[in-house]
């Protein structure tokens, strides 16, 4: 039962303004292993469904400047029956003015990944490998 008492607030609430990078930066904070969004958003003194708000905008593409690159983090991990690459397996790079970036799978493949390749493109490709 309420104890009767009421709270006036005079003046204006204060409202914090973050930085597209603060907000990147904890957004990244809360994709960590064992990172709790909760957690987050409570060391950082900001509401869970703030956070999860931010998450989703980049998610969308809709945080963050539009000219910046954009990294995935890629991991690898070798399944049982995939041989080690060694050098004889190893394929020279194309010149370095046709590729940006050159991954070699475990099992002989190439993607090669040059300026300009549609973000959309990368990333069904991306996920395509995690199967």
């Amino acid at each position: 039962m309420p104890d009767g008492s009421i709270e006036i607030i005079t003046g204006r609430e204060r409202r914090r303004r973050w930085s597209v990078t603060e907000k990147l930066r904890i957004v990244a904070e809360s994709h960590e292993p064992g990172a709790r969004v909760s957690g987050v958003a409570a060391r950082h003194d900001i509401c869970a469904s703030l956070l999860h708000g931010w998450r989703r905008q980049v998610r969308e593409g809709r945080l963050g400047s539009p000219g910046a690159p954009e990294f995935v983090p890629v991991h690898l991990a070798s399944r049982p029956g995939d041989a080690p690459l060694t050098s004889d397996r190893c394929i020279p790079a194309p010149a370095r003015e046709t590729a940006a970036i050159e991954v070699v799978l475990p099992s002989g493949g190439r993607i090669l990944i040059r300026p300009g390749a549609p973000l959309a493109a990368l990333r069904a490709i991306i996920s395509a490998l995690r199967g």
